[in-house]
Order: C-alpha cells, then sequence, then structure tokens
C-alpha cells in the first residue's frame, strides 16, 4: 500500500471477531489484530476509513431475535460501536456505521441473495422464511435508527476528544431515463425517491419520501418525532457504492432481479433496463451515471460531504494480468469525480474496489475487483501486480494525469517492474 502511494484505505471490522457473541466479552486476539493493524496503517501514512458493518451479523443475534428485523439490534449495535470507537477512536477519524445500507436491506430481506437470505416464496428463490413486501423496510428502518443511536454516542462521549465523522451509505445505481419521454423522466424520478430517498430523505430531512408512503402505506414504518429528529443530520458525510447504470422505463421490460413481482421493485413500479452488462469489456464504462448520482445529492440532499466508498471493474479470476479494461474503468470514473467536484460537488474521496482480489459476496471467487492477481490456490496467496495496479501507482505518484490516454503498452512493459508480494 505504501509502495503504492495510498493516502486512506477502507476495510470493516467484523463484528463476529471483535465481539463473538454479538455482545458480551472482547475477544482479546481480533481486539489485538484489529489494532495492530490499524497501528500499521498509520505508520506508514495512510488513512484508516473503517466500516462497523458488512454483512457479517454475530449468529448468536440472528439466532435470539432476527437480527435487522427486530427493534433489540439498535441497542446491540450501538454498544458494538461503542466498543469500536473506545478501543480504535484515537487512530480512526473516518466511520461509516451500515455498508450499502438500501441494498442490503432489499437484497438480505427482499430478494433473498445475500445473508440472511430471507424473502416471501417464490420460484427463483428458495427462502426458509421472510416476507419481501414489509420485511426490507423494517430492516432499514432499524438500520436508519441503529446508525443514529451510535452517531448520537459518539458525539456525545468521543467526538470532542477524537475529532472524527460518522457516516451511513448506500449502494447507488446511476439511474437515467430511458428516451426522452415526459413519462420516462416521471418514473425516473421515481427510482431516485425509493433508491435514493428511502435512506437519504430520514438522514437530511427527517422523514421518508412522500412517494414511498403513498405506496406503501402502513408497511412503511413511521419515525417518532423523537426518532425523526435523532435520524435528521446523524450522518456527518455520505458514502457512496457504484458500480452500474441503470435506464429506466414505465414500459415492461425483462427484470434485473427475479421477484418483480413482490417486494421493493413491484412497489418502485419502473423498469431499470441494463443496455451495458456489469461484466461488459465495452470501453464504455457509462460513468456518466456516478455523475448523475453526485448532481442528484448535490442538487436534492444539501451538497453533503460524499466519500466514494466502493467503484471498480470485476474481471473473471482467471484473465491475465494485464487488465487495461478496469484501468479505463477507473480511469473514467476519476475524472467524473474531478469533474464533479469542479462543478461544486463536496466529494472528499475515492477508493477503489478493490486493491487485492478478494472472495466476492455474489461471486465467490469465479469474478474479482482486484488491482493486484491473488492465487487462491498457493498456500502463500501470493500476490501479482496487474497493469491496474501499476497506472494506479503512477496516478497517485503525480505521473499519470486522468485526463491523458495513457499508453497501455508503456504500462504493461512496467509490469515487470513490480514485484510480487
Amino acid at each position: 500500500m505504501a509502495d503504492m502511494g495510498l493516502e486512506a484505505f477502507r476495510f470493516s471490522i467484523s463484528w463476529s471477531r471483535l465481539i463473538p457473541n454479538g455482545r458480551g466479552p472482547i475477544n482479546p486476539k481480533g481486539l489485538l489484530f484489529y489494532k495492530n493493524f490499524i497501528k500499521e496503517l498509520r505508520n506508514h501514512g495512510i488513512e484508516p476509513h473503517v466500516t462497523l458493518y458488512h454483512y457479517d451479523l454475530p449468529q448468536s443475534l440472528e439466532d435470539e431475535y432476527g437480527g435487522w428485523i427486530n427493534r433489540k439490534i439498535i441497542e446491540d449495535f450501538t454498544a458494538f460501536a461503542d466498543v469500536c470507537f473506545r478501543e480504535f477512536g484515537e487512530d480512526v477519524k473516518l466511520w461509516t456505521t451500515i455498508n450499502e445500507a438500501t441494498i442490503f436491506a432489499i437484497c438480505s430481506y427482499g430478494e433473498g441473495i445475500s445473508p440472511p437470505g430471507r424473502c416471501s416464496p417464490n420460484k427463483y428463490i428458495n427462502c426458509s422464511t421472510g416476507n419481501s413486501s414489509t420485511e426490507p423496510y423494517i430492516a432499514g428502518h432499524n438500520m436508519l435508527l441503529a446508525h443514529a443511536s451510535a452517531s448520537k454516542l459518539y458525539k456525545l462521549k468521543y467526538k470532542s476528544k477524537e475529532r472524527g465523522s460518522v457516516g451511513f451509505s448506500i449502494f447507488a445505481f446511476g439511474l437515467s431515463p430511458d428516451t426522452n419521454s415526459k413519462d420516462d423522466e416521471i418514473v425516473t424520478q421515481r427510482a431516485k425517491a425509493f433508491l435514493f430517498g428511502w435512506m437519504l430523505k430520514p438522514l437530511v430531512f427527517g422523514g421518508y419520501p412522500d412517494e414511498m408512503k403513498r405506496t406503501l402505506g402502513s408497511r412503511l414504518p413511521v419515525f417518532s418525532e423523537e426518532e425523526s429528529e435523532q435520524v435528521k443530520g446523524s450522518s456527518d458525510f455520505i458514502g457512496i457504492i457504484h458500480y452500474i447504470t441503470y435506464y429506466v422505463t414505465n414500459q415492461p421490460a425483462p427484470s434485473i432481479f427475479p421477484s418483480m413481482n413482490e417486494g421493493f421493485f413491484k412497489d418502485m413500479g419502473v423498469y431499470l433496463i441494463r443496455k451495458l452488462g456489469f461484466l461488459s469489456s465495452s470501453k464504455s464504462a457509462i460513468p456518466w451515471g456516478l455523475q448523475g448520482v453526485l448532481e442528484d445529492l448535490k442538487q436534492s440532499y444539501n451538497n453533503p460531504p460524499i466519500y466514494i466508498l466502493e467503484n471498480g471493474k470485476p474481471m473473471k479470476h482467471d484473465s491475465m494480468l494485464q487488465d487495461t479494461p478496469r484501468v479505463e474503468y477507473i480511469q473514467a470514473y476519476i475524472g467524473v469525480v474531478l469533474n464533479a467536484v469542479k462543478n461544486g460537488s463536496d466529494t472528499r474521496g475515492y477508493f477503489v474496489w478493490s486493491m487485492v482480489d478478494v472472495y466476492e459476496l455474489m461471486a465467490g471467487y469465479r469474478t474479482s475487483f482486484g488491482m493486484y492477481y491473488v492465487n487462491f490456490s498457493d498456500p502463500g496467496r501470493k500476490r501479482s501486480p496487474k497493469v491496474s495496479a501499476s497506472w494506479y501507482t503512477g496516478f497517485l505518484n503525480g505521473t499519470i494525469d486522468v485526463a491523458s490516454q495513457d499508453n497501455m503498452i508503456q504500462l504493461q512493459r512496467n509490469l515487470s517492474g513490480f514485484s510480487s508480494l
């Protein structure tokens, strides 16, 4: 990381690793691991940006009361956050409470395709339990309340001494009308209300979007006046996870998620079309989708401080080290961030997903995003730099300009100058 010139590194703390039963005794080995890692980052001049929750709920809390669909999670999550703030806060100044809360609520409690895999019975996913028409909204509501509770705790107990910031992150699709028709413009705004406003409206203004209230009725939980005030303004920054742009229409089209007939996407009532595949090798990475997201947050949500916490390109894991399409993707998106900042967006950081190949939640080891190739068959997990590692190092060190078209042949030659880790 230091050789690359990284100024910051984002990682998650595993609740189960730190507090195995969800509450109670701290695992000393887990605590020492994170303390050592954070100190090592600091010793190399790298700012740690910590995410507290990234899908891995201690199993005991899931078994005891159902995890995020029960309000008991608010107290337990706040206690977990308290331990992290106390133990690591001297060196950590940037905290994200919940990772990609929107897609976490949808996929985990509506679609059943990510942990804990809950959904209504359907012919596509074999969920053992769940209710796609209510649970995504209940879970999302509890995430907002848990975040607000942890944020309040930090402000009262730690902020004056540690001087850090606490934020909340969403998965933000790029959204654009499929045609120039008025109908497609209307449904695009509706999609933004559901996919952005669901979490951002409470955080910025204290309540859910009117479109959701009208559609969901009693299925949408209600904030008390006190809760509304606590959630409003509780996020010092907004974290953005962005990979994909969709075109929006009200005309029937193949669904991106199988259970379109029930749950969040049925409630949203629009169709999302992916004209360029997520794994497409096309040079057109549609980076303007991120440009639209940043502009929407500037115009509609009081221009909050933003950190882009994930952005990257998946490729087949067994592909060669010459990942030129990834370089083109990252360069295009960084260029969009630069333009957004020039146009007044309060975007303060950008993180590539990911530095090294890792186990991917939805794809296992089949596809990877890393700038360093990891040989998972090697007991030593040998790492080898890809072309993207060379490009990103040059960018961070100021020898490559995102606005220029770089010579990929030269980058590939430079690759031989890197040693494996």
